[in-house]
């Protein structure tokens, strides 16, 4: 149920949803969000109030990270009270990363924060913006009769879909299906009606209250395995002094090279007190290092299961649990356990 006496925040960072084709040169600028509703004027049907703010210097998704994560929830934090809910416009490149890194920024949310953006700019003609950002922006009202928010979480809306924000993955550089969760099922999904599926959408537990965090730590890496990589190639990157925790893209259901040089490296570098996040290759599917007799090596090294969590989701995790300074163990046990609903828990 829309309530029309909402209020919205919207956050533009940068990217293709944000820029116009200038008249004169043919050349791509940023929208003045300012005044959005002249830019798109389907909005002025909508009914509830819309305001806008930009970074002060729009971003390129591709050079988005933790300072800017950091902007975001300090924008959304100094915002909270005042509006009922918050769409972030966002390139699409690293919007993954974006998502999962705020699902673990603020936690306890009672009010959406629905990350979207284009594969096409919103002044052309066939833009995917448009709707994209209308049906975000009314997901972003949307309550139930006792007033509460439907979608109390992080998510990203994108050609008719809202996904969790730290289960999704983009996956097509042209297509407007640009994003999946292929490890969750989808939160809601845009037709004539928005239809939600109440029972997959994560909410605070009773009595809990919003909780925005801003320490982070990117002294992590990801290696991505392949057949060859060389000793060399790992040792190079387990030496560096300050690296803390990686996520390790393993084949298949975890498994990696059995030979006895590769563990010994793993090993060591688990000994130095690196966290090794095991996660697979593969589009969908899980981690179970205990399935084949390669996996079982690689366990015994210290190396742990990510499960079925993203690869975003684990990077953006491994982030926020470091910059607290938790000790190993513990990080170790937290990445094992569902925070914000990133990762499936027997």
């Amino acid at each position: 149920m829309l309530d029309l006496n909402a209020s919205v925040l919207l956050i533009y960072t940068g990217g293709t949803i944000g820029m116009i084709e200038d008249s004169r040169t043919g050349s791509l600028k940023p929208v003045d969000f300012n005044n959005l509703k002249q830019n798109v004027s389907e909005l002025k049907r909508l009914k509830f109030n819309i305001d806008a703010t930009s970074f002060a210097v729009p971003v390129d998704s591709s050079d988005m990270g933790p300072a800017e994560w950091q902007e975001i929830v300090r924008i959304i934090e100094t915002n909270y009270e005042k509006y009922d809910g918050f769409v972030i416009l966002h390139g699409t490149d690293t919007m993954a990363y974006t998502a999962s890194a705020l699902s673990f920024m603020m936690q306890n949310l009672t009010k959406p924060v629905i990350l979207t953006g284009s594969q096409l700019p919103i002044g052309k003609i066939r833009t995917d913006a448009k709707e994209n950002l209308i049906t975000a922006l009314e997901i972003a009202v949307d309550k139930d009769p006792d007033g509460r928010a439907f979608v109390p979480e992080v998510c990203i809306f994108f050609q008719n879909l809202l996904m969790r924000g730290n289960r999704t993955t983009k996956i097509n550089a042209a297509n407007f299906k640009a994003f999946n969760s292929f490890n969750y099922p989808i939160l809601a999904e845009a037709g004539t009606n928005i239809v939600y599926q109440h029972d997959r959408i994560f909410h605070p537990a009773e009595g809990t209250r919003p909780e925005f965090h801003y320490l982070l730590d990117h002294n992590v890496a990801i290696i991505k395995l392949f057949p060859g990589i060389s000793a060399y190639t790992l040792n190079a990157i387990f030496e560096i002094p300050s690296l803390k925790g990686v996520v390790l893209e393993t084949y298949g259901s975890g498994n990696a090279p059995g030979g006895e040089t590769f563990l010994k490296i793993i090993k060591n570098a688990v000994s130095k007190g690196i966290v090794m996040v095991n996660v697979t290759q593969c589009a969908s599917g899980t981690v179970s290092m205990d399935r084949y007799e390669n996996g079982r090596r690689l366990q015994a090294t210290g190396v742990i299961s990510g499960r079925d969590i993203t690869t975003e989701s684990a990077v953006a995790k491994l982030m926020f649990l470091l910059g607290h300074g938790y000790a190993y163990n513990d990080v170790v046990r937290l990445m094992n356990t569902s925070v914000a609903g990133e990762v499936t828990v027997e």
